[in-house]
C-alpha cells in the first residue's frame, strides 16, 4: 500500500507543481492590475475627462454630458480606470501567459511565439490609439453634424463609456488582422495562394464583420473596414515572405536527405564490389601457386633424369 501511494503521489506532483505555478502567477496579474488601478483611481475624474474630448470638442457650447443615472457619476469613472488598469497590464499578462507556456514549447517554437505575442499586443495598442485619434473625431464630428434642429445634444456619460469602450476593443481586435493571418499560414490551416484566391470573399467578410463590431453607422464601419484590408494585405505579405523561407529549408532538408542516401547507396555498391575483385584476386593467387609447384616439379624431374646413374642405365646408351 505505500508503494502504491508513492507512485500515486509522485504522477500527482507535476499536476501539483503547474497549478501552483498557474496560481502565483495570476496573482501577479492580478497584483499588477490592483496595482495600476489604486495608482490612478484619485485621477478617474481627470481620466474620462479625456476620454470625453473628442466628443466634447464638437458639441455645442451651450451642450454638455449628462448622467441620467444617480451613481453613474461614481461607476462611471470607477470602471474606466477598472478597464484602464487592465488595459495598461496587458504587457504583464501576456508575458505571464508566455512564462507559462514556454517550457513546453520546441525551441523554433519559442523563437516564433515570443515576437508574435509581443506584436500583438503593439498592433493592439495601435488600433486603440488609431480609434482615439482618428476615428472619433470624424464619428462625433459626423453625429452632431446631423441632429436635426431642435434637438439638444446631451449624451448621457455611462452611455458614452460603452460606445468608445466597444470602439476601442473593435479596432484594437481588428488590428490583430496581420497575426491572425501569419499564424494561419504558419500552422498550415492555409496558404498564401488560397487567401489571395479569396481576397473577394474575405473583403466582403471584413465590412460584415464590421458591421457587427461598431455601432449602427456607415462611417464607424468603413473607417475600421479600410484599415482591417491594409493589414490583411500586409499579413499576407509576410506570411508569404515566411511560406518562402520554410519551402526553401525544406528543400535544403530533402537535398541533404537524398545526398546522404545517395552517399549510402554509392558505400554498399562499392562494398558489394570490391567482395568480387578480392574473390578473383584471391583465385589467381592459388592459380599462380600451383603453376610454380608444377614447373619446380618438372624442373626436378629433369634434373633427377640427368643425373649418371640414371644415364648408364639408359639401353640405348
Amino acid at each position: 500500500m505505500r508503494k502504491t501511494k508513492s507512485k500515486a503521489d509522485s504522477s500527482e506532483l507535476p499536476l501539483v507543481a503547474h497549478l501552483v505555478e498557474l496560481r502565483d502567477r495570476l496573482l501577479r496579474i492580478i497584483g499588477t492590475v490592483l496595482i495600476l488601478f489604486l495608482s490612478m483611481i484619485y485621477f478617474a475624474n481627470d481620466l474620462y475627462r479625456i476620454l470625453a474630448e473628442p466628443l466634447m470638442a464638437h458639441l455645442p457650447a451651450d451642450s454638455s454630458m449628462i448622467a441620467t443615472e444617480v451613481a453613474s457619476p461614481f461607476f462611471t469613472p470607477f470602471k474606466l480606470t477598472l478597464v484602464l488598469s487592465i488595459f495598461l497590464a496587458m504587457p504583464m499578462l501576456l508575458y505571464q501567459i508566455w512564462g507559462f507556456i514556454a517550457p513546453g514549447l520546441y525551441q523554433h517554437e519559442k523563437r516564433l511565439v515570443f515576437p508574435l505575442l509581443a506584436t500583438s499586443t503593439a498592433l493592439f495598442y495601435l488600433g486603440a490609439l488609431f480609434a482615439y485619434f482618428v476615428v472619433f473625431p470624424l464619428v462625433f464630428g459626423f453625429f452632431t453634424s446631423v441632429a436635426p434642429d431642435g434637438v439638444a445634444i446631451m449624451t448621457d456619460i455611462s452611455k458614452y463609456l460603452d460606445f468608445v469602450l466597444k470602439l476601442f476593443f473593435a479596432f484594437g481586435l481588428a488590428f490583430e488582422v496581420p497575426i491572425a493571418v501569419f499564424v494561419m499560414v504558419w500552422a498550415g490551416i492555409s496558404t498564401p495562394e488560397s487567401l489571395r484566391a479569396k481576397r473577394p470573399y474575405i473583403i466582403v467578410g471584413v465590412f460584415v464583420f464590421a458591421m457587427l463590431l461598431t455601432p449602427p453607422d456607415a462611417i464607424s464601419q468603413t473607417l475600421l473596414a479600410i484599415p482591417m484590408i491594409l493589414l490583411f494585405e500586409a499579413g499576407l505579405f509576410f506570411a508569404q515572405k515566411f511560406a518562402n523561407q520554410r519551402q526553401e529549408r525544406e528543400d535544403d532538408e530533402e537535398d541533404d536527405y537524398e545526398h546522404e542516401n545517395r552517399s549510402t547507396e554509392r558505400d554498399t555498391t562499392d562494398g558489394n564490389m570490391s567482395e568480387p575483385v578480392d574473390a578473383h584476386n584471391d583465385m589467381d593467387e592459388a592459380l599462380d601457386r600451383e603453376f610454380a609447384q608444377a614447373e619446380a616439379e618438372e624442373a626436378r624431374l629433369s634434373e633427377k633424369d640427368m643425373a649418371p646413374g640414371n644415364q648408364s642405365n639408359n639401353p640405348d646408351k
